[in-house]
């Protein structure tokens, strides 16, 4: 009986994982297609989209780099720590992937705050006002950086109610799935900002 029975939860592990991996793949695909329309519009306006960039703060493009790269550690030490049967210490890393998380989006909100301060945001007077290729820089900057923002606060959400779930037992030493799985969407969502962060922040 129990040997039926640990077959069936492999099952359903290996079926929950290639389910994560199949979601992945299609955010993956969604991030790709914004990717090579940006290379497409870079190659056409190549002087006018480093100029763009010369407006954004690459310190706090770098000091979020770090951030984001310290939360995907503390995710990979949260499963660690689960995978040895520490439930504390892999409480404290979700926390501090929580905090990390937080830190990012509270960067990119003044981020924001400031461009659109200066008028630098789409439809703005000062923003149509420029050469066409800056506006598709800013267009493309609001979209891609806003729709990554959504990811991370839908990690934030996912990495809470782990939390909650190991609180509560339902995520152990033993089935440990679903922490799991949410350190494989979080690392997809740093993963994509590396790739923002250059495009956008490091133009040369």
């Amino acid at each position: 009986m129990s040997n039926h029975s640990d077959t069936v939860h492999h099952k359903d592990n290996v079926s929950a994982k290639m389910g994560m991996w199949l979601f992945l793949f299609t955010e993956v695909l969604l991030f790709g297609g914004m990717f090579l329309v940006y290379a497409v519009y870079r190659y056409q306006y190549q002087d006018q989209f480093k100029l763009a960039a010369m407006e954004l703060n690459t310190g706090i493009g770098t000091l979020n780099t770090i951030i984001l790269l310290s939360s995907s550690l503390t995710v990979a030490l949260s499963i660690a720590a689960m995978q040895k049967g520490n439930k504390f210490l892999s409480l404290v890393f979700l926390y501090c992937t929580q905090i990390f998380a937080l830190m990012f989006m509270v960067n990119k909100f003044f981020e924001w705050s400031t461009k659109i301060s200066h008028g630098l945001f789409p439809g703005s007077k000062e923003l149509l006002a420029k050469p066409n290729g800056q506006i598709l820089f800013y267009g493309l900057y609001y979209v891609m950086t806003g729709l990554h923002g959504i990811h991370v606060i839908i990690g934030m959400i996912a990495i809470a109610f782990i939390i909650v779930f190991i609180h509560r037992d339902k995520v152990t030493q033993q089935d440990f799935i679903k922490l799991e799985n949410t350190g494989l969407y979080w690392h997809l969502v740093d993963l994509i900002w590396i790739f923002l962060f250059p495009l956008f922040y490091l133009i040369q």
